[in-house]
């Protein structure tokens, strides 16, 4: 049983006998207060999709929800639908864009080490690997002589993700993303 410190995006924990997904958390530290953090969590029933907002203690204990982890590829989308492909069994996982928009930011075609996370058979949310892999579509040109610890300037990514990259990073560039924290780690390896 983790603490509620330890519960990240897209974990499903059980309460009352109910499985839910845990879609955003957000940590605040109370003024005036001795010891720990506080953490409310927005999560969304696995059967019934009812949305709940719980707060948390960082010390409280929680219980996680049998869940399971298949790997997984992007297939394709048709309008709000986005399906992924299960790596072993080749079964497909569809899911509405509202529920997954947060990660499209981080997924294209050839993005590696995805799983579908399911619960009670139903496909509920993804995982996402800890970097990924994208090319930056638009970004200020390049400047000669900039290092790579001067300055930095927006770049938009093929995703759509807009992040902040140093001045000699130019369009067409690979880049890694660092997916919680939604920054510029590195050049992607050229392939």
């Amino acid at each position: 049983m983790p603490k509620a410190s330890e519960i990240k995006k897209n974990t499903a924990i059980e309460i009352n006998g109910e499985a839910y997904i845990v879609r955003d958390i957000e940590r605040s530290v109370p003024q005036g207060r001795a010891g720990g953090s506080i953490y409310r969590m927005r999560m969304y029933n696995v059967a019934t999709n009812n949305k709940i907002d719980e707060a948390y203690k960082d010390s409280d204990m929680l219980t996680l929800a049998d869940l399971v982890r298949r790997a997984a590829t992007f297939s394709y989308s048709d309008g709000d639908e986005y399906v992924f492909m299960d790596s072993e069994d080749y079964s497909s996982y569809t899911f509405n864009k509202d529920t997954i928009a947060d990660e499209l930011l981080f997924i294209n075609e050839d993005t590696q080490g995805l799983y579908v996370v399911i619960v009670n058979d139903a496909p509920v949310g993804l995982d996402l690997p800890g970097t990924v892999e994208l090319e930056i579509v638009e970004t200020d040109p390049s400047l000669k002589g900039g290092s790579a610890t001067a300055r930095t300037k927006p770049a938009t990514l093929s995703t759509g993700l807009v992040v902040q990259v140093p001045e000699h990073i130019s369009t067409g560039d690979r880049i890694k993303v660092n997916v919680e924290e939604r920054r510029f780690t590195g050049r992607a390896e050229s392939k």
